[in-house]
């Protein structure tokens, strides 16, 4: 289950959760009302409630993430790992997560990064991906403040769906 980036037309999702897909995981790309995920926390209890998976993840971009976060950390029966992009919990969360970002990310606050991962499992994985951007982790153009990315948006997407496999796989 992914959560889009705040002021985010969802579909910009759509070349990660498609290279996911194509490589055999089941994606449900979420659409938030107004493109807020704060107005739509709670929108993967539907989708729970509708399909019969053993395994659930759920994650989201900035903050779709910090909202995916927040549904794992009142979810976390029904939730299997979290995956965060360039985003981060502002409460505690007790599955297995995996945190993503760019080094040119310039609109992540990495002091409350830090800060905040006293709320995932101390085992979480962080990947800083080398040249990758806030933007690029969806396709919809520059955004305000961030850095200038070095890699292509398909490069980061191609390493952002090895790492979430990874995860999948338990790795």
């Amino acid at each position: 289950i992914f959560y889009p980036g705040g002021k985010v037309e969802y579909t910009a999702y759509l070349p990660l959760l498609h290279r996911l897909a194509k490589n055999g995981t089941d994606c449900f790309l979420v659409h938030m009302p107004a493109n807020l995920a704060v107005f739509g926390a709670g929108r993967a209890e539907k989708i729970q409630s509708s399909y019969d998976y053993a395994n659930w993840y759920i994650g989201g971009h900035s903050l779709g993430g910090a909202m995916a976060a927040d549904y794992a950390s009142d979810h976390g029966g029904k939730i299997k790992g979290l995956i965060l992009l360039a985003a981060y919990p502002v409460s505690q969360v007790s599955v297995k997560a995996s945190v993503l970002y760019g080094s040119e990310d310039r609109v992540l606050d990495l002091a409350k990064l830090h800060e905040n991962m006293k709320y995932l499992p101390a085992d979480t994985k962080v990947r800083i991906i080398e040249g990758g951007n806030h933007a690029q982790f969806g396709n919809y153009g520059a955004q305000k403040g961030d850095g200038a990315a070095t890699i292509s948006r398909e490069e980061q997407t191609r390493i952002t769906a090895e790492e979430i496999e990874k995860m999948l796989e338990g790795k």
